[in-house]
């Protein structure tokens, strides 16, 4: 049976409701075009492969709406696998034929095909991502969505800047290939090469190849917001930078109780905005450069971790301070793996934002 005639039953009777909603939708429309193909790059100084990417780059293209907007992406596959784009977090109210996941809401799009998702984002702020929705292609075909108020508003205060900080895996493997084999063989995909920032893995390892670390420049006392996606396919992530604080403000598009840590700790498919005030010591660092550093976190578990133990890292770079040859980034503390005393203090203290009303009677 196809696939067009499985799903058929699902969508029809959401047909009204679409109309009814299309009708009182509000707001601009961003609209893009997300062309999937092959992308040849290099990592960890291998020879270059080819991996499936949007428009050419890893990460894909952040997607930055305002609460209201209708968001139209026109999807081109032009890679040789099926594709669906899936919108991790939004809400996709009568929107469900858009939500991605292949064989559930929708067919997948497959090679020289094209596909239309539009939906409207309704009650969100913050920070979501989007991603294939098909087996491991996920770990190379992933992007941001920053969602912006539609009204200023007193919280979180406005930030001088704001970066967001996609967090993944990199495999020096071809994915699909990786997810077959498991699935023949029963053994689970071996660990992967690296963590990333932004799609690449830094200093820390075997490799002095240049682009392999990102940089994110902030000015001295200058407040940015971090937009933090884990975008890792199935490890839990520890974020630090080294001599710097957080103030947690929201958690998955959500408002939060502001959290001051030195420590981020987000699991796969979440996100986390946290403040981070450009104060650091600079007697700390005279080169004016700190490292930020993801980390894998696991439970103990009595055979060690079924994942890899390395650290990705990215650089944050005081503008007007730093000096790339004179001394190199300071590098932060790093909980262990195990370490589920601070994940579970993390976790804890993440509380909504909640109004209080006082009835004088």
């Amino acid at each position: 049976m196809a696939c067009s005639s499985l799903l058929r039953p699902i969508i029809l009777p959401v047909a009204f409701a679409v109309l009814v909603i299309a009708s009182v939708a509000h707001g601009a429309v961003v609209e893009h075009t997300f062309n999937v193909g092959n992308l040849s790059i290099s990592r960890l100084c291998q020879p270059e492969m080819i991996i499936t990417a949007v428009n050419g780059q890893l990460p894909g293209p952040t997607i930055n709406v305002t609460e209201g907007d209708t968001v139209v992406v026109h999807l081109v596959n032009q890679s040789p696998y099926n594709m669906t784009i899936h919108w991790h977090g939004v809400f996709q109210r009568g929107s469900q034929w858009a939500d991605g996941p292949s064989m559930i809401t929708q067919c997948p799009v497959g090679p020289s095909g094209n596909y239309t998702y539009r939906f409207n984002v309704t009650d969100q702020e913050g920070t979501l991502w989007w991603h294939a929705h098909i087996s491991f292609l996920r770990a190379t075909v992933y992007g941001a969505i920053v969602l912006n108020p539609r009204t200023a508003a007193p919280f979180p205060a406005k930030p001088d800047a704001e970066h967001v900080v996609l967090l993944g895996e990199w495999w020096n493997a071809n994915v699909v290939d990786l997810e077959r084999m498991a699935f023949l063989t029963g053994v689970p995909a071996r660990n992967a090469d690296a963590y990333t920032i932004n799609g690449k893995p830094g200093d820390l390892y075997n490799c002095t190849a240049a682009n392999q670390t990102e940089v994110f420049r902030v000015r001295r006392n200058e407040t940015h917001l971090l937009r933090i996606i884990n975008a890792a396919l199935n490890t839990p992530l520890f974020v630090k930078v080294a001599g710097h604080g957080f103030t947690v403000v929201a958690v998955d598009a959500s408002y939060t109780t502001p959290y001051a840590t030195d420590v981020v700790v987000i699991a796969p498919g979440q996100t986390v905005d946290a403040l981070m005030v450009a104060d650091a010591n600079a007697t700390a660092s005279p080169g004016g450069r700190f490292y930020m550093a993801a980390t894998p976190y696991d439970s103990a578990v009595p055979s060690g971790p079924p994942f890899s133990q390395t650290t990705a890292t990215a650089v944050v770079e005081y503008v007007g301070e730093a000096d790339d040859d004179a001394v190199p980034p300071v590098l932060p503390a790093r909980p262990d793996y195990n370490d589920t005393a601070t994940a579970h203090r993390f976790w804890s203290n993440l509380t909504a934002l909640v109004s209080v009303i006082i009835v004088l009677l």
